[in-house]
């Protein structure tokens, strides 16, 4: 049986060419699938509204719903974009949901499962940020927003990040910050990383230890996803089904 990981889908319209390759993907995991990773921003916004008005992802919810029908254990890390998410994940698709970083034993392998955005500890504004976002005070004030509200949300989140993407980019070196990370986890018993958030496709061993950081990449453009065999952390690339590093 597998175990994959996936982030960034940053799904937006069912139309899109990335949401059609990603059902494509998860309907051919269906019986075959032990446990699927979402580790953050599946969706370009979500927000776990009562009255469920993101019917745009309606048909990425019934492949997922299938894939645990199928016997597949869903655990879902919150991402920058899909937070609070509420309880079409805990109770429809009975996911595990985690708010922040976890350990997990996986195949043997003790792993250090997270979106991401909490590693890079010098973006101080965005820290701020999720930190208000994620407060108990906005998740109580979610079920008394507008439907009308959620479409206004994303898009100014999706502004704020594009507009802050290419800048940080250029002003942090995301290779060595995981790399960093990752020594620092395996001094403290880790075997290794699996992440999101950077949109980074990589998957390296910290150099000599046998610790693995595998940063997810996308699903937008990349079409990158992880997946752990034989207790292997592997990058994969959707279509070629191959190991790309």
């Amino acid at each position: 049986m597998r175990t994959i990981f996936i982030a960034d889908a940053h799904l937006v319209s069912p139309i899109d060419t990335n949401y059609r390759q990603l059902l494509r993907f998860l309907n051919s995991l269906e019986g075959d699938l032990d446990t699927l990773y979402i580790m953050g921003d599946l969706f370009d916004f979500w927000l776990g509204f009562p009255s469920l008005p993101f019917i745009q992802y309606n048909e990425m919810l019934d492949a997922l719903e299938r894939l645990v029908v199928s016997g597949c254990r869903l655990v879902y890390f919150e991402g920058n974009h899909d937070f609070h998410l509420g309880a079409v994940f805990s109770q429809r698709l009975k996911a595990v949901v985690h708010a922040g970083p976890a350990i997990e034993t996986v195949q043997g392998k003790r792993l250090y499962l997270c979106h991401g955005d909490q590693i890079n500890r010098e973006d101080r504004l965005y820290r701020l940020l999720r930190f208000l976002l994620r407060s108990s005070l906005v998740s109580a004030s979610v079920r008394h927003f507008p439907p009308s509200w959620a479409d206004k949300i994303r898009k100014r989140l999706q502004k704020q990040s594009q507009a802050g993407y290419l800048v940080k980019t250029a002003r942090w070196d995301y290779r060595r910050i995981l790399l960093d990370f990752g020594r620092h986890l395996q001094q403290q018993g880790c075997d290794g990383l699996v992440t999101g958030h950077f949109h980074l496709a990589l998957c390296e061993n910290v150099p000599e230890t046998p610790f693995t950081v595998l940063s997810l990449g996308d699903w937008m453009e990349q079409l990158t996803y992880g997946e752990l065999l034989d207790g292997e952390l592997r990058l994969m690339r959707h279509a070629a089904e191959l190991p790309i590093s």
